[in-house]
């Protein structure tokens, strides 16, 4: 069996990352400096140059190696699909969560913002444009935003459009205001009110399982700690991501759906059990997703994840892996 290669600063033996811990200003000229994401790369095989690059984009409050896993069983898949091909994940840390938040963007906090910050990588790093995109939830906005400033020219005339992008389990319109009342914003609630600092992860669990939520839910907000001398902190800066939050609510990329740019496929994945959908989003997709295909644009397409609530790559991971390996596989 292939071996997985993950690559990431600052870890012992077999692991290392092109990340400086405190973030890497790179400078661009006499003048203009730009900070960068924080991102690990995972691969199959360090002997072989990588040919392909998707880029990894997680939710609210997450981070990159919520995407680890999943990352690994992807590449694997698509090295034995494709022996001839060698695919890079980044599994990028957006601004405001996981080492990311220790490097400190400038606000506004948005999805154009949390946007820029991927080309401003690309270009930090000499990187080619990535061939794939894939963004859950309040990532999937993220790369939403991405393919329209791509598409505007925002990032220059030497851009090149990602071929793919993933919509994972996130509304592409704005957040209905009957929504407001959801799990995710009663969440954010709650830690507002919380310390900076808490005892332990236990400590939060049990605390969040004692306020209603279920055990998922807050072992999942407790795999945000990090240590701190003898208490745990956040891993992300909670303004920062609320910030965020209210933007991924406020934007809105049905036109994006209307007219994908020419030679991009948007390819949204709706998980079956998610609370996020109501039936007429859906029929909107479908009726968009089946319309002839225009030579001037791009593809639209939808896939329902069966046997998946939100947490689409917890819920059912070879599902997805099914639905999104054979089509990359094809870019090869």
């Amino acid at each position: 069996m292939a071996s997985i290669i993950v690559r990431r600063r600052n870890l012992l033996a077999q692991l290392w990352s092109d990340r400086n811990p405190q973030g890497i200003i790179h400078c661009l000229g006499s003048s203009r400096c730009l900070k960068t994401l924080a991102y690990e790369e995972v691969r199959v095989s360090e002997e072989k140059p990588y040919t392909s690059t998707a880029f990894v984009l997680h939710g609210l409050l997450g981070s990159g190696r919520n995407w680890r896993s999943f990352s690994r069983n992807l590449a694997l898949q698509l090295s034995h699909s494709s022996p001839s091909s060698e695919w890079r994940m980044v599994l990028v840390d957006l601004r405001n969560h996981g080492r990311s938040a220790e490097i400190g963007f400038d606000p506004p906090h948005d999805m154009v913002n949390a946007a820029k910050d991927l080309a401003h990588l690309v270009r930090a790093k000499g990187w080619n444009w990535p061939d794939v995109v894939i963004g859950h939830s309040m990532g999937g906005k993220v790369g939403l935003q991405y393919l329209e400033s791509c598409a505007n020219g925002d990032f220059g005339d030497s851009v090149a459009l990602p071929k793919q992008l993933w919509v994972l389990d996130s509304v592409p319109g704005e957040v209905s205001p009957r929504n407001e009342d959801g799990e995710v914003e009663k969440v954010l609630r709650i830690l507002q009110t919380l310390p900076s600092s808490v005892p332990s992860r236990r400590w939060l669990v049990k605390h969040m399982m004692d306020l209603g939520f279920s055990k998922s839910l807050s072992d999942w907000i407790g795999s945000n700690l990090k240590k701190s001398g003898d208490h745990e902190t956040w891993a992300f800066n909670l303004d920062g991501a609320i910030q965020m939050f209210n933007s991924y609510r406020e934007k809105s990329y049905w036109s994006l759906l209307e007219r994908p740019p020419a030679g991009t496929e948007i390819a949204m994945v709706v998980a079956e059990k998610s609370d996020r959908w109501d039936s007429n989003i859906i029929q909107r997709l479908e009726n968009l997703a089946s319309r002839e295909p225009r030579e001037a644009h791009g593809k639209l397409s939808v896939t329902v994840l069966p046997k998946a609530g939100h947490w689409v790559h917890v819920d059912n991971p070879k599902g997805l892996l099914d639905i999104i390996a054979p089509k990359m596989a094809s870019l090869a």
